[in-house]
């Protein structure tokens, strides 16, 4: 049970207000302005998780909102007793048609499994869309039918059109002929639905026909030509079952709607339901709200909350807990430092969230569901009652002694204030012992030293404190669990500008134990503040050098690494160098036990030796040079496949293709493809071990020479950019093939941005290919996404 008052000087009827400002409907603005707090926890969780369902189908999945349809009032009620209903009201009634269409759309639209309470609300939504169409192509305005509503309709105001135009036509013969000298104006005009003639009231009978009216100054008499009478009337009934024609199409849609009377209201209520979800939704994201955990134990925490009233930017989050390790919170400190906001915050809290509001406070924010909320604030002086201060103080402390039990939350602002400051404390203290005893729990304001000595000595209540600057003498808007505050009254006064003489005086007048309490509350408080000072401040140097310590960590750990891949790639390196100088000494070294193996060396061995004794000393680059004619090769013997020297390169290829008239090669130099002139390419000779030797005797020994000839030297980098996926697989795939042979543990496959396919076809292969670690595009520095960084195994 919450009491009207006590919500009312919470002032949860501002916040239903600002939340019912973010319905569409104007039922539903009412039904959220008249919302009442729950006491059951279960009814208080749906409640909750049909905002948090509203919250994530507008902000997160994007739903639209509830279309809006005026207050139908008894239009239904009529429809379905056989009214006919207006143009006006039938498109009103459509508009509910639409909004209950497009709402159940909207959000059985989505497959999200979190919002199974608001699909299953919509699910109740009846709608018609062959009737909200019928109407919406049948009615083109408040008092129009379109010309399309019926067929009959439509043939009759063809014929109405027709003889208007017979009837003007026949007319302008007046306006044109002899007869124009009667007239007092050119013009055809209607008088009670018939067309007719401003005459000269002095040639009234110059023209035969019908008088219809007269002017006001009776200048001018219209007459209805006997010519035209039979149009007019041929007319007049043409209008007849035109009216006729649409009180039926009307009648029909009406008795339509009417026949959906109570699926409609139904959907009205059901309109109005999701519609006042999505305002609370609405104000809760506005303002930063969370939901809150909720449970009956009366136990609260919140967390950095700030007052909803309060402006966001500049509210101070305050946090506090109730109702576990204690049942009852005394905040003391100075006044305007929050006390009273601070108490009326935690109450206004566990009604919003029993009225499915979210709350504006932090994650861990918890809330209990009370059966009674009963609070006493403000100063409630009535003249017209005959209150003072105190009765009214009273009034409602009675109130709250009478009603409040073991699930009540009770929230009192300055107990026993109004009246002789002794008697005051004794009647608080009195009040909250009943209260306790009751089981309640509560926040009191105070500032009577005795209640903080109270607080002290009884289990079950813990002092609080907002904050106070000594030094500026300025309230700081925090609360301190633990301590209770002073009051600072003297010193607010000082801040204020009041007379220092005033003040002193008053400090004279304080009594020797309250100034002694009130030195000791205020030098603890003010060494509590310095000590949270010096503990923010070590936090912070804590925080920066936990960054520096994990910055640090994170450069070690990326020196580890490239340290490590240094020395694997300098351990490839030296094992490739050795390999290859390994193989070329077992190569001379065949070659000079050859030499020796013959009966008798002649001056061409000699020289032979002598060379090869030179390739020993030089690591093998003079047997290099040898394998380069100095001479071009022959364009005439030239083909598609022999091995040539590109100079301008400094590198070997192998010939893809030549257009001798163009003077044009296509050579392959490892993964790139060059073009060059015939004369800048030179023919190589074929290494020893592939020279073509003579014919031998059948007799004659052969000998098996050993192709050791050097490998190149391994590329780290294979560029295919400009070649099809098709061709620079193979590319890729010999590439990585060398790079393992070679036993090197990371190389990169320059492919270029593009279109991506080559990168694609690139990724593809690289998935599946045994030797393949793992793969990644480059980063700032390595050619980002025009590269990719390959792993070996």
């Amino acid at each position: 049970m919450v009491h009207e008052k006590s919500a009312e000087r919470l002032e949860l009827n501002k916040i239903l207000a600002k939340a019912a400002e973010f319905a569409v409907l104007e039922e539903s603005k009412r039904a959220v302005c008249a919302l009442r707090p729950v006491t059951n926890l279960g009814e208080a969780k749906r409640l909750l998780a049909m905002t948090e369902e509203a919250e994530r189908l507008l902000f997160r999945l994007g739903a639209g909102r509830i279309e809006y349809f005026p207050p139908l009032g008894d239009l239904l009620e009529r429809a379905q007793k056989g009214a006919t209903l207006s143009c006006a009201e039938l498109t009103q009634a459509n508009l509910l048609l639409r909004s209950a269409r497009v709402c159940y759309r909207s959000v059985q639209s989505f497959a999200d499994g979190e919002i199974e309470r608001m699909k299953a609300l919509s699910f109740r939504l009846v709608f018609n869309e062959r009737l909200e169409t019928e109407i919406g192509e049948k009615i083109i305005g408040e008092n129009e039918l379109s010309d399309r509503a019926s067929d009959r309709l439509f043939t009759i105001r063809r014929e109405i059109r027709l003889l208007n135009e017979r009837i003007r036509a026949r007319l302008s013969e007046y306006l044109a002929g002899e007869e124009k000298q009667f007239l007092q104006d050119s013009i055809v005009t209607v008088r009670g639905d018939r067309y007719v003639l401003p005459v000269k009231a002095e040639y009234k009978r110059s023209i035969k026909g019908f008088v219809h009216d007269r002017s006001a100054t009776g200048a001018t008499v219209f007459i209805e030509p006997e010519q035209v009478l039979e149009m007019n009337n041929e007319l007049r009934s043409l209008k007849l079952d035109e009216k006729e024609e649409e009180e039926r199409i009307l009648a029909e849609l009406s008795h339509a709607l009417g026949g959906m009377r109570e699926s409609l209201e139904s959907d009205i209520a059901v309109l109005s339901e999701i519609d006042g979800y999505y305002a609370r939704a609405e104000y809760g994201y506005k303002l930063g709200c969370i939901k809150p955990a909720l449970n009956d134990k009366g136990m609260i925490e919140i967390v950095k909350g700030k007052h909803p009233l309060l402006a966001k930017e500049t509210a101070v989050p305050v946090s506090l807990e109730l109702g576990e390790r204690y049942r009852f919170l005394f905040i003391s400190g100075a006044n305007t430092g929050g006390k009273t906001v601070t108490l009326k915050m935690c109450g206004l809290f566990c009604l919003m969230a029993a009225c499915g509001l979210f709350v504006p406070a932090a994650e861990g924010t918890r809330l209990a569901v009370f059966d009674g909320v009963f609070c006493d604030v403000g100063d409630s002086q009535s003249i017209e009652e005959n209150l003072s201060t105190f009765s009214s103080h009273i009034g409602a402390l009675k109130d709250i002694v009478q009603h409040a039990g073991k699930n009540s939350l009770v929230l009192i602002d300055e107990p026993g204030g109004g009246t002789d400051p002794e008697e005051g404390q004794a009647l608080a203290r009195a009040v909250i012992v009943t209260l306790m005893e009751a089981g309640c729990r509560g926040i009191v304001t105070t500032h009577y030293s005795a209640l903080k000595e109270f607080a002290y000595q009884t289990e079950g209540i813990e002092n609080a404190s907002m904050e106070f600057d000594s030094g500026t003498l300025r309230p700081l808007y925090r609360m301190k669990i633990g301590t209770p505050g002073s009051s600072n009254a003297l010193a607010i006064c000082s801040r204020l500008g009041f007379p220092e003489e005033i003040i002193e005086c008053a400090r004279g007048y304080l009594s020797e134990g309250g100034r002694a309490f009130e030195r000791t509350v205020r030098a603890a408080e003010e060494s509590r503040i310095a000590a949270e000072e010096v503990r923010r401040e070590a936090e912070r140097l804590k925080g920066e050098w936990n960054d520096r310590l994990i910055s640090l960590e994170k450069e070690e750990k990326q020196f580890a690494e490239q340290k490590e891949k240094f020395l694997r790639a300098s351990k490839a390196e030296a094992k490739r160098i050795v390999n290859e100088r390994t193989a070329r000494a077992e190569e001379i070294l065949e070659e000079i036990e050859a030499l020796f193996k013959k009966e008798s060396l002649n001056e061409s061995d000699l020289i032979r030796a002598r060379t090869l004794k030179n390739r020993m000393a030089d690591g093998g680059e003079a047997e290099e040079e040898e394998r380069i004619r100095k001479a071009p090769v022959n364009p005439a013997t030239l083909k598609a496949g022999d091995r040539v020297f590109v100079k301008s390169m400094g590198a070997e290829g192998t010939v893809l293709s030549l257009k001798r008239e163009k003077d044009s090669v296509e050579v392959q130099c490892g993964a790139l493809r060059v073009r060059s002139k015939l004369g800048d390419l030179f023919a190589l000779s074929p290494p020893p071990a592939l020279q073509k030797t003579k014919k031998r005797s059948k007799d004659e020994k052969v000998q098996v020479v050993k192709n050791l000839s050097p490998r190149p030297l391994p590329s780290l980098e294979c560029n295919v950019i400009g070649l099809t996926v098709q061709e620079a697989l193979p590319e890729a795939e010999a590439f990585i093939d060398g790079a393992v042979l070679s036993g090197l543990s990371e190389v990169r496959i320059v492919h270029g941005m593009g279109t991506g396919k080559l990168r694609a076809g690139i990724h593809e292969f690289l998935r599946k290919h045994p030797h393949v670690e793992g793969f990644r595009l480059g980063k700032y520095g390595e050619g980002e996404s025009g590269v990719t960084v390959v792993t070996l195994k």
